[in-house]
């Protein structure tokens, strides 16, 4: 219907628009800003590439072949655009699926990660990543062809479409896609996040525990052991010796006046880890939704293809689409646009007024705990050791 066909044309500018300034502020701030190249950034830089790449060769030739009931960008745009897409959505996952792992080995195991968790090695990643993508969706320019049909109205119209010379590599094809873009992926970032998640459960009970031994302390040495912090590189931040030292002796030179602000420090980085928890429960559920629905369709499909078009042709099948792009669009929200120091790297890029500048880069107390907005611990019976969930983004 006129209407249908309305909602889906605002939804799907809506979100291209969303998805390629989003992805392309991303791709400047990461670029420009010398102290944002972390490790972790520097797989969110794949990742919003693989996630503009997504947005400009899927959304525009997916909605007007949809609208005209019409290819019209011919054969050669036929093969090519299949193969992006193939490409850009592999990239895409294969890069959450990397994020997540990064994190797990930063948190979890931080002591360990910092010695392989160089941005070197973050390279050679991402190269592996994108060839990899590369080379698995070659048979998407190989299956990928333009077909005439006629139409009621006795005028020619086109269709891009996969032919396959059998069924049973249709259905293998589809199976496989499942298991590799989705089911695995999937998998991988439920343990990945769960274990992040219980280790900040974990720092949650030591800090609250903690704090409440400290007030049975009366020089302030626990207080100011536990909360002490720095800013570091995003990835890990530990606790030396010398600085737990050299903290504990300056808390206790102005203990009365600086009381107040550990409290708040620590009430800042208690919720800070609730946050964290609740965001990577987000990130988990929002991968689902958004391509769940896309992959069972293509296995459905695969198996039983007429009575998949006669359910989902039309608007249905838009949608789901429309659902799988979305990811496209939540990614930089989600891993960039919720930090604090991603934000405040924006403005300093994009603004034109020194005082603005200068404004966003002092740094007071509630800023640098906004810039720990994940926070971890990894808490054994001797040590409490800080790192940074979220990355340098």
């Amino acid at each position: 219907t006129d209407g249908d066909l309305t909602l889906r044309i605002l939804l799907y500018s809506l979100i291209f628009l969303v998805s390629v300034i989003g992805n392309l502020l991303i791709i400047v701030v990461l670029t420009v800003n010398k102290r944002m190249r972390t490790v972790t950034n520097t797989f969110l830089l794949s990742l919003a590439v693989s996630d503009l790449m997504m947005a400009v060769f899927c959304m525009p030739f997916t909605l007007i072949p949809s609208i005209l009931k019409d290819f019209i960008f011919g054969a050669a745009m036929c093969k090519t655009v299949s193969y992006f897409m193939g490409i850009s959505v592999s990239i895409s996952t294969f890069s959450l699926v990397a994020i997540a792992i990064e994190r797990y080995s930063a948190i979890c195991n931080p002591l360990k990660s910092r010695v392989w968790q160089t941005r070197s090695h973050a390279y050679r990643v991402i190269a592996a990543t994108w060839v990899m993508a590369i080379l698995i969706m070659i048979p998407y320019p190989i299956i990928s062809h333009l077909d005439s049909f006629q139409r009621a109205d006795n005028t020619t119209a086109h269709q891009c479409r996969h032919k396959w010379p059998i069924a049973t590599a249709e259905q293998t094809w589809y199976i496989l896609l499942l298991l590799v873009l989705f089911a695995i992926p999937g998998l991988v970032m439920i343990v990945a996040y769960g274990l992040i998640s219980r280790e900040l459960y974990r720092g949650i009970h030591f800090e609250m525990s903690h704090r409440k031994d400290a007030h049975d302390v009366k020089n302030g040495l626990t207080s100011s052991v536990s909360t002490n912090s720095d800013d570091g590189d995003g990835c890990y931040v530990a606790q030396r010796p010398h600085s737990m030292e050299m903290s504990t002796i300056a808390g206790s030179s102005r203990a009365p006046r600086g009381e107040q602000p550990r409290s708040n420090t620590s009430e800042a980085k208690l919720e800070a880890k609730k946050r964290v928890i609740r965001m990577l429960v987000v990130i988990v559920v929002l991968f689902f939704l958004c391509w769940m629905p896309l992959y069972c369709v293509n296995t459905w499909r695969a198996f039983d293809d007429i009575s998949a078009k006669q359910a989902l042709s039309g608007a249905p099948i838009a949608f789901i689409h429309l659902l799988c792009y979305t990811s496209a669009c939540v990614n930089p929200v989600i891993y960039c646009f919720m930090n604090t120091r991603f934000r405040k790297a924006l403005f300093a890029t994009f603004s034109c007024c020194g005082k603005l500048c200068h404004r966003h880069r002092r740094r007071g107390p509630q800023e640098k705990e906004d810039d720990v907005l994940a926070t971890g611990a990894s808490i054994s019976k001797f040590s409490y050791t800080t790192v940074s969930t979220m990355g340098g983004c």
